[in-house]
């Protein structure tokens, strides 16, 4: 197990070194600068040449990376170019809200998924199975951004015009609720103070970008686990269970979705890094104080150092929850050992 970990780790260092020059680079190859955007268009060449220095933009960009690297070693990651805010303060600001969305849309996902690809795969090649590969081809399909916005349209706009409040379209607490940053997830701090009005309030909030984020993961899961399911459902095990007259529900829970769970929590672990990497458009369309949306500010600002504190978070959590998903294999399969 340790040298497991201690390989993660050494990956870990390798994909944020590569990840980090690739930025670097890109970022300094595309158009825009940073300093016309802070100053703006008609900036005195003394205020742009001040400025430059004292941001140390007056040095060749892999200058800059060399000494990037060295203050991030430290765990420095530097301080935003458009408002001089500390990068990783930003970062913990953003980050819950994003974990928070993240594992909601995730939940959606999954307490829909693996149901839905159950009972296709246990009614296969009847109307219910066709009718949910249907769903979930719709699923994939739907870009992100339109949902989000019908979404915002069907159950914010087009209520409001009879004055009804069906659910909130930005935001994570309503302005009546004050909720003490414990651990920064709203929800979570919500129930640990008992104040349940809060926590109801944030679920409310929450509904809207859960759904709309959750619906590709819930699609692809719906989709793997069907498979896994019709492969372990065919084997030799589950047919002497089957004649032993045990109950069908125990043997397709019990004995097939077990061992049906690899291929399910790798795509769980894999699409659970992508959200939490940040859901830019989702997190946009709902104002939602995301990384993603930071990301994307950043970008629009050419604010460098945010922009690599963002893409090294997105790494560092994609990561972690591939190996915590990694260590999960041995539970879901006991034959499974790491040495």
């Amino acid at each position: 197990m340790a040298r497991f970990v201690a390989q993660r780790l050494l990956r870990l260092v390798g994909v944020l070194l590569t990840i980090t020059v690739a930025s670097f680079f890109f970022m300094h190859v595309i158009p825009g600068d940073p300093i016309t955007v802070r100053l703006g268009e008609h900036a005195t060449p003394q205020a742009v040449s001040q400025l430059t220095a004292q941001l140390g933009l007056d040095h060749p960009w892999y200058v800059q990376l060399l000494r990037y690297l060295g203050s991030a070693a430290h765990g420095d990651l530097g301080a935003s170019i458009f408002d001089q805010q500390s990068v990783t303060g930003k970062l913990l600001q953003y980050f819950p809200a994003t974990i928070e969305l993240g594992l909601a849309a995730m939940l959606v996902a999954i307490l829909v998924g693996v149901p839905a690809g159950v009972a296709a795969a246990v009614h296969r090649g009847k109307g219910l199975d066709a009718a949910i590969m249907t769903l979930v081809l719709v699923g994939v399909s739907i870009p992100v951004f339109w949902l989000g916005w019908m979404l915002v349209y069907l159950f914010g706009v087009v209520p409001d015009r009879w004055h009804l409040d069906l659910f909130p379209i930005s935001g994570r607490l309503a302005l009546q609720y004050t909720v003490s940053p414990i651990t920064h997830l709203v929800i979570l701090d919500a129930l640990l103070e008992g104040n349940w009005g809060a926590a109801a309030d944030g679920i409310w909030h929450l509904a809207l970008p859960a759904v709309t984020l959750g619906t590709i993961p819930v699609a692809i899961i719906a989709k793997m686990t069907r498979s896994g399911m019709l492969e372990v459902l065919g084997s030799d095990y589950i047919r002497t269970a089957r004649a032993k007259g045990l109950d069908e529900r125990a043997v397709v829970l019990r004995h097939g979705l077990r061992n049906a769970l690899i291929p399910i929590l790798t795509v769980v672990g894999l699409q659970t890094g992508l959200l939490l990497g940040g859901a830019v458009l989702t997190e946009s369309i709902f104002a939602w104080p995301g990384v993603g949306r930071l990301a994307f500010e950043a970008i629009s600002n050419r604010d460098f150092p945010v922009v690599n504190g963002c893409i090294l978070l997105f790494a560092v959590t994609f990561v972690v929850v591939n190996t915590i998903v990694d260590l999960l294999y041995a539970a879901a399969n006991p034959r499974i050992r790491y040495s």
